[in-house]
């Protein structure tokens, strides 16, 4: 089964390292993801995504509402490395590349559902692995724009004249 293997990285990290580090524990350039978010400026603190992150994300966390909301919630403002693997093993050993490169952690599966873990890993381990393969529909873009949620315009109402009311 083919895994996909997301994270998450404060922006001051060098991804290009992390990529290099990756490449050099044998994993395939092309099957590693370097995608680094660009925010609008607003003055609220609520974004929402461009399409094409927005349909990676829904993609990848499709049957994980809470995972889906922390990775989206976390993704804003930094930089995300996926990595495409053929096989738990490697899904493996990518997110301990990734959690040594300093990966945030994004979501504490809840005590209840730890027991899903396959045996073998840790929760650190599992959380931000996902049971999915690579999708060319579903990518994540080398860079991800957020737009500000905040209606920009004009305070006040107008009638269709453009004359005030």
């Amino acid at each position: 089964m083919a895994y996909t293997v997301v994270s998450v990285f404060p922006v001051t990290v060098d991804t290009e390292e992390i990529k290099k580090d990756l490449k050099e524990k044998g994993f395939d350039e092309a099957n590693i993801i370097v995608s680094k978010s660009k925010v609008e400026s607003g003055l609220s603190g609520d974004f929402h995504e461009d399409e094409q992150t927005k349909g990676f994300f829904d993609y990848v966390f499709a049957h994980d509402a809470e995972m889906l909301d922390a990775y989206r919630k976390h993704s804003i403002g930094r930089s995300n490395v996926i990595v495409y693997t053929d096989d738990l093993e490697q899904a493996q050993r990518a997110k301990t590349v990734l959690n040594d490169n300093g990966a945030l952690e994004v979501y504490r599966r809840p005590s209840e559902t730890r027991d899903t873990i396959p045996e073998g890993m840790t929760e650190h381990e599992y959380n931000g692995i996902i049971a999915k393969a690579r999708h060319n529909i579903y990518f994540l873009g080398s860079e991800r724009v957020y737009h500000s949620n905040e209606i920009k315009g004009m305070d006040d109402d107008m009638d269709s004249q453009g004359s005030k009311d």
